[in-house]
């Protein structure tokens, strides 16, 4: 028997999660955006994870969800107080971190 995933549960393992703000991060930079070691607003960054959260087909992550992902996989992230910002997140991107991802953007436009 096959269960449906509830309304607070993804369907998507971590490591996808990953591969997609990975893309969403080389997509950034592949933009000609600065990403490594710079600290950038979480709002910089939504429009590369909504492409991404398209392409892939997913649903788009939660700011609370995208920044513990980023944390995760390395990146620095500060919260601001609510009254500073909508999404009161900033993110600063390693360099290591920010070759991974364009990496993986590199890896999936060649096997486009």
């Amino acid at each position: 028997m096959i269960e449906q995933p509830t309304l607070f549960e993804t369907t998507l393992k971590q490591s996808d999660i990953e591969r997609v703000l990975l893309y969403a991060l080389g997509e950034f930079q592949a933009r000609g955006k600065v990403l490594a070691e710079r600290q950038l607003p979480l709002d910089r960054l939504r429009g590369a994870f909504r492409r991404a959260s398209e392409k892939f087909q997913t649903e788009e992550l939660s700011d609370e969800k995208s920044v513990e992902i980023l944390g995760n996989l390395g990146a620095k992230i500060v919260r601001k107080p609510s009254f500073v910002a909508k999404h009161p997140f900033r993110v600063t991107v390693h360099a290591g971190l920010a070759d991974r991802a364009k990496g993986v953007y590199q890896e999936s436009l060649n096997n486009d």
